[in-house]
């Protein structure tokens, strides 16, 4: 709580300005009646903001504000927005370089007012990364910069990892951003373990689950068959989930991935390890494409964002849907309460 008793906000990044953050974010104001969302303060430009919600016709007043306690006091009557200046006029669908700067700035100031208590957790609208690398970013995506923030090169946190969280299905990917032969080629027994211990751990801190239970994917169809449809499953997933079951994680696997994410099966088990992207991703997107979240396991800070991209094709049409930011919104508020606790 702030000293005047009031919880405090989320700290929500602007993201792309050229993308869809700051119409989904108008939306999320939006539909804040009876507490459908919780308080945030948007980190953003509040004179292109008020240019978008008149663009879009949407009903919503944009007001500056100067710290994230008077965010929490206004944030009823108008969306209160600590001012993040652009450097170049904002183009829907047409991200500028120029706008790089502010665009990292924003997401300094959140995790700045969440280390300093005035923001509960960070929530961040999706970046367009080619733009970001073309101003001099040097971090291959958000989580890693985020990493980079609470002091990874100095030791002070493990590598984070990433979950994505539905209605009824968590995933951890072992392995993200690469091609699925670069997967294949990083996939270790230490990587499986550390993405286990890692998520049991949040499973436990942000989650409440007491005992988490995790279901560990195989590689190969059929779980390998025995070795005859290669050997990942025997020599490097089989003595992850023995290390992990060592150090008292329940944890089941290599499951054949074919079998792993049907109803009855997803009542088994808490989180779902899956050994690289899309293993993980299609099943969550395919049971709820609309409300995903993405959550950074292992930060000294909550951090979660919508599970999409910055839909540059559709930016400035009002066809953006703020479904995924109110569920990520939602989730960042849930798990900051039970850090509180």
């Amino acid at each position: 709580m702030t000293a005047s008793g009031v919880r405090p906000p989320l700290a929500l990044t602007m993201g792309e300005p050229a993308g869809i953050g700051g119409e989904i974010a108008l939306k999320a104001w939006a539909a804040r009646a009876d507490g459908a969302v919780p308080p945030f303060v948007l980190l953003d430009d509040p004179g292109r903001l008020e240019a978008l919600a008149a663009r879009l016709g949407l009903p919503v007043p944009v007001k500056p504000v100067g710290s994230a306690a008077e965010a929490a006091a206004l944030f009823g009557a108008a969306l209160p927005v600590l001012p993040q200046p652009l450097a170049a006029p904002v183009v829907p669908g047409r991200p500028d370089p120029a706008n790089g700067a502010a665009v990292i700035a924003s997401i300094d100031r959140a995790v700045e007012l969440v280390r300093r208590g005035e923001a509960s957790a960070v929530v961040t609208n999706p970046i367009q990364k080619s733009a970001l690398y073309a101003a001099g970013f040097r971090h291959p995506g958000h989580t890693e910069y985020l990493a980079h923030l609470a002091g990874l090169a100095a030791g002070l946190v493990d590598e984070p990892v990433m979950m994505l969280a539905a209605r009824d299905l968590r995933v951890v990917p072992v392995t993200i951003h690469v091609s699925v032969r670069d997967a294949v080629n990083l996939l270790t027994r230490e990587a499986i373990r550390h993405a286990g211990r890692v998520t049991a751990a949040a499973l436990v801190r942000d989650f409440g689950i007491a005992r988490p239970r995790l279901a560990v994917a195989a590689l190969n169809p059929h779980a390998g068959e025995g070795g005859a449809m290669g050997r990942e499953e025997i020599d490097i997933i089989a003595p992850a989930v023995a290390d992990l079951r060592a150090e008292g994680i329940d944890a089941v696997g290599p499951r054949p991935a074919d079998t792993l994410f049907h109803a009855a099966a997803r009542g088994g088990y808490d989180a779902a390890l899956c050994m690289y992207h899309d293993q993980a991703l299609i099943p969550l997107k395919t049971i709820d494409f609309d409300t995903g979240v993405n959550i950074t396991l292992g930060l000294p800070f909550v951090r979660t964002s919508p599970d999409h991209g910055t839909a540059l094709d559709i930016a400035g049409t009002g066809k953006a849907g703020a479904s995924s930011l109110i569920a990520a919104l939602k989730a960042a508020e849930a798990m900051a309460a039970r850090r509180r606790s």
